[in-house]
């Protein structure tokens, strides 16, 4: 299987968030990673929901969406009714996982379940039956261009191997500090999916460095 690129528009041009959308409907990106920070989870605010209704207006790809807030369920609705395909919440922001993951679902996305750097892929065993992906942080949440935590490779390999003893069909996804190198070690450790924000943004051709991240 080829790689999921799912491009981060929080490195986008928040000034002409058109243009950049624009280019990543033409490129090979499979969907557009879209993270809504709160402040209080994370300490920075990104957008909210009146500008998540823009970018699902304009984007020709599936939407997954990363709620870094606390009560992530209290927007189900909001993020449901702009057509998202991933419903994504922290771990560490949902002490009723289990209902929050049958809340998504119910409401016709596909649940998936992030956590941060410090936090085990252990504490997923219970769950990840009923989940369509899992998010391993790869930086600490809350801002984007930061440096890649090199032991996220390893987490990567003992989440496979979790999801391969638990039967979980739940896919790989990787967040933050990656680029052509470290998601080709991302890759060969068993991810699935990969998020890039400044590696595509910064680039002189983002469409062909999204191709390469799909070749890895």
């Amino acid at each position: 299987m080829r790689t999921i690129v799912s491009p981060s528009l929080l490195s986008a041009d928040f000034g002409n968030l058109a243009k950049d959308i624009d280019m990543l409907n033409r490129s090979e990106a499979d969907w557009l990673h879209i993270d809504i920070m709160d402040g209080v989870f994370v300490p920075n605010i990104s957008f909210g929901f009146p500008v998540l209704k823009h970018i699902a207006r304009l984007a020709k790809k599936p939407l997954d969406v990363h709620l870094m807030i606390v009560q992530p369920e209290k927007f189900l609705r909001e993020v449901q009714e702009v057509g998202t395909l991933i419903m994504n919440v922290h771990y560490e922001a949902c002490p009723h996982l289990h209902r929050v993951v049958q809340q998504i679902r119910d409401a016709g996305m596909k649940p998936a379940v992030t956590l941060n750097p410090a936090t085990p892929v252990f504490l997923l065993k219970d769950i990840l039956s009923e989940l369509d992906m899992v998010l391993l942080m790869s930086v600490n949440p809350g801002f984007g261009g930061q440096k890649f935590i090199a032991h996220t490779t390893q987490k990567v390999k003992e989440l496979r191997r979790l999801i391969d003893e638990t039967g979980s069909h739940a896919l790989i996804e990787v967040d933050g500090g990656v680029n052509l190198d470290t998601g080709k070690q991302l890759r060969a450790a068993g991810a699935d999916a990969l998020v890039a924000g400044n590696a595509v943004f910064s680039n002189e051709n983002p469409e062909a460095y999204i191709q390469a991240l799909k070749n890895l």
